[in-house]
């Protein structure tokens, strides 16, 4: 779809796009592998629900709580972590979340409690706190607003990729290494997905520039052309301290607004996998392979708006349509459980909906945060959104132990999606994002 030959020769021929484009090359594959394993260590939990609620005795409801307490760890922690991200480096810090959290995902396969899996969740969200934050404060070091959507859209596609990789994956560990050396499918699964983050730890560690005046692969003259891009970026922000931000109305609205379409994303990444077995499915493996059809329309969804955003310089609306597609999703799923194809239809436009969504969300914040103020705000923007990974399988874990039926948790996450709509429009001018 998106081919060379689709450019205009102007555009080949800028000597700024095609640095950029060398810059986007140098370290976006690396970022986006690391977001990919950092969102199936997070949600891998959704598959081993199938057999774990059994081996621990948990209910739906502590199977929701312990998912959901994760963010609580992610929220307390998120601030400081991307403050000394900002203060000691990319690479370093990134690095250091990602062996921690390998450790502590894999610990998921020992615990043999309630309370063990409620703890472990916990500090695996202390351990992950500030790493997509801290990603998308890196690019801002290396893209000014105008280049940054498309790079943020390339970084969250690992949400999608993550979905179509992990779903077989997932499906494949829990049915082929049932009982291998006494151990249960779902505990492999905790123990296979965690080890490519500790690879990739070390990767970053060895490969990662911090600023451009790092990088020894520029020349001085292409270092100044970039950096002058960033400087030029940043002077028209108006939130440069960490006092700026936490007194800032808009900075709260953006928090509430990112809220409500993280309780779409958990909602599907927690979900998903019941909302299939409930129409009949039974086999993990099948399970799995059926996720992949909601994520690669959504990655194809993600990349295409991604792209149109940047060329238009359009913001509010490549968010607003893609909540309100994935609201219409989850309506569709909660009145249509029976049903495998009207599931799926609802499970495609949710996913298309919402991981289209939050990259587009990120150019609200990231056109007026900067400094201090952007690690603080972009970090403070999302451990309180993603408060809503605690909210999400908490409150749809309840409702189904005291209604038997995810429709009315599913029909609560389509409202929060709309709310969030709403407000982009109400309440953020497009004067403010749109550049």
């Amino acid at each position: 779809m998106f081919t060379r030959t689709s450019l205009s020769p102007a555009l080949e021929a800028d000597p700024a796009d095609l640095l950029f484009r060398r810059v986007a090359f140098r370290f976006m594959p690396l970022l986006f592998i690391g977001y990919v394993v950092a969102y199936l260590d997070r949600v891998n939990v959704g598959f081993a629900k199938l057999q774990m609620l059994n081996s621990l005795h948990l209910s739906e409801a502590a199977y929701g709580l312990g998912a959901g307490l994760f963010f609580i760890g992610y929220f307390l922690f998120e601030v400081p972590s991307n403050l000394l991200l900002h203060k000691l480096g990319a690479r370093r810090w990134i690095a250091r979340i990602m062996v921690t959290w390998a450790l502590l995902s894999m610990a998921n396969a020992w615990v043999s409690t309630p309370l063990e899996f409620y703890v472990v969740r916990f500090f695996l969200g202390v351990a992950e706190a500030g790493f997509f934050p801290g990603m998308v404060l890196y690019l801002t070091y290396w893209f000014p607003s105008h280049r940054r959507g498309k790079m943020v859209a390339l970084l969250m596609a690992g949400n999608p990729v993550s979905g179509l990789l992990g779903g077989p994956l997932s499906g494949y560990l829990m049915h082929a290494l049932q009982g291998t050396w006494g151990l249960d499918g779902w505990q492999w699964l905790f123990v296979v997905e965690a080890l490519p983050s500790i690879v990739l730890g070390v990767v970053i560690l060895r490969y990662l520039d911090d600023r451009v005046a790092d990088a020894t692969w520029l020349s001085t003259a292409e270092k100044s052309q970039i950096q002058s891009e960033i400087d030029a970026d940043a002077a028209v922000r108006t939130h440069g301290s960490v006092r700026a931000v936490f007194t800032s109305a808009r900075v709260w609205l953006l928090c509430l607004i990112l809220f409500g379409v993280v309780m779409g994303s958990y909602a599907l990444g927690f979900w998903q996998p019941t909302i299939i077995r409930a129409t009949g499915v039974s086999d993990p493996l099948t399970i799995g392979l059926l996720t992949t059809i909601p994520y690669s329309v959504a990655l194809i969804s993600m990349i295409a708006v991604g792209r149109n955003a940047d060329r238009t310089r359009e913001r509010r609306w490549h968010i607003v349509l893609p909540a309100l597609i994935a609201a219409t999703g989850f309506c569709i799923c909660a009145t249509n459980g029976d049903s495998s194809a009207l599931s799926m239809l609802g499970l495609t436009l949710a996913a298309a909906g919402v991981v289209t969504a939050l990259p587009m969300f990120w150019a609200l914040p990231t056109a007026f945060l900067g400094g201090t103020g952007a690690a603080a705000g972009i970090a403070l923007i999302n451990c309180t959104g993603n408060l809503a990974g605690f909210i999400s399988p908490a409150v749809i874990g309840w409702l189904k132990t005291l209604t038997h039926t995810l429709s009315s948790g599913l029909f609560v996450v389509a409202g929060t999606l709309t709310l969030s709509a709403v407000l982009i429009l109400a309440f953020i001018p497009a004067r403010l994002v749109n550049r």
